[in-house]
């Protein structure tokens, strides 16, 4: 494996654009534009192609990193950015009114995805009034059958997001 393409997604604002800012060895190239919609009043731009940012491993090894859009709108790019994509990283986020249901969502329409590669799942803005504990997203994850490694993380630092890549990448070597 000389060049990896890993997918980061989740719902909007989560922090997919700001995971890879703070990763990428290069200028990440950001597909933003305007909000127009609902979401407006949570954020003044949202993502509507992908991100990506890249890193490289000690050992070499490429890491391409793919930020998908997180509106359900957009979904007709999921399809397409998860093409030769070995991993996935899902976010979530605790300061949205149903994270649950918003990883459910991410488990659905990722599903023929997650049943080729592996997953790993961040937690983020776990700060606000009344998030779910932590178990609540392993119970969530197991009424679907699945186990994956999840972490709470603060995707504004480097070391957290390496974090998850290092998990999914470790994931993906014990699998295969």
């Amino acid at each position: 494996m000389s060049e990896v393409k890993l997918i980061i997604t989740g719902p909007p604002g989560a922090g997919k654009t700001t995971a890879i800012a703070a990763i990428s060895e290069t200028p990440p190239v950001r597909t933003d534009t305007r909000t127009t919609d609902d979401l407006s009043s949570v954020k003044e731009e949202t993502t509507v192609a992908m991100d990506f940012g890249e890193i490289t491993l000690g050992d070499g090894q490429k890491v391409f990193l793919y930020g998908t859009p997180g509106q359900k709108r957009f979904e007709f790019m999921w399809k397409i950015l998860v093409e030769g994509g070995l991993g996935l990283i899902i976010l979530l986020d605790c300061s949205r009114p149903e994270p649950l249901d918003d990883l459910n969502m991410y488990l659905e329409n990722f599903s023929d995805f997650i049943e080729k590669t592996g997953v790993v799942v961040g937690i983020t803005r776990t700060g606000g009034a009344n998030p779910p504990e932590m178990g609540a997203f392993y119970e969530c994850l197991e009424s679907t059958g699945r186990t994956f490694p999840m972490f709470e993380v603060d995707i504004r630092e480097r070391e957290d997001v390496a974090l998850l890549i290092d998990a999914l990448i470790s994931t993906l070597e014990f699998s295969h």
